[in-house]
């Protein structure tokens, strides 16, 4: 059996290293590297062996996959991470932004203002203070808190 595929090591290769790259991409999202460093070295591994720069040997073909391999992960890692790394902080809108309400209380950063809303007694709490009866709008919404400003 084995015999009948030694015609197409490198074909065999160059296959499974883009079916570790889909698995790395489409399954993992990309979060760990250690498959997309071992198919991109059986993509290349399989593309030397094709042009006959390298032998079709067990041992060429493990020890270049293992060379690219570390090769890759040593020019590549850093890179990688740090594109990884980035993300947008992005506020999100909920749909009590905006919404406007006179407090009964006088109201600061420290929380200890309550506003019943929605059937919810939520903590309200300013940036700045603002003084009981003035009308404020909600800027910002975090679990249990309302954080307002005056208009």
């Amino acid at each position: 059996m084995i015999e009948s595929l030694t015609p197409y090591i490198p074909q065999l290769l160059i296959a499974t290293g883009i079916i570790l790259l889909a698995i790395e991409v489409a399954i993992l999202g990309f979060a760990t590297f250690i498959l997309f460093f071992v198919g991109i070295s059986m993509v290349i591994s399989g593309s030397l062996i094709w042009l006959g720069i390298l032998p079709d040997t067990l041992t060429s073909i493990l020890l270049s996959n293992a060379i690219i391999s570390a090769l890759l992960a040593i020019a590549l890692w850093k890179p990688l991470k740090n594109l990884q790394g980035q993300s947008e902080i992005k506020q999100v809108k909920s749909d009590f932004d905006g919404v406007r309400f006179f407090s009964e209380q006088a109201i600061d950063n420290k929380g200890l203002t309550t506003h019943k809303y929605s059937g919810i007694e939520w903590k309200v709490k300013s940036e700045s203070p603002i003084a009981a009866g003035n009308e404020v709008e909600v800027v910002k919404v975090e679990v249990g808190t309302l954080w307002v400003k005056a208009i």
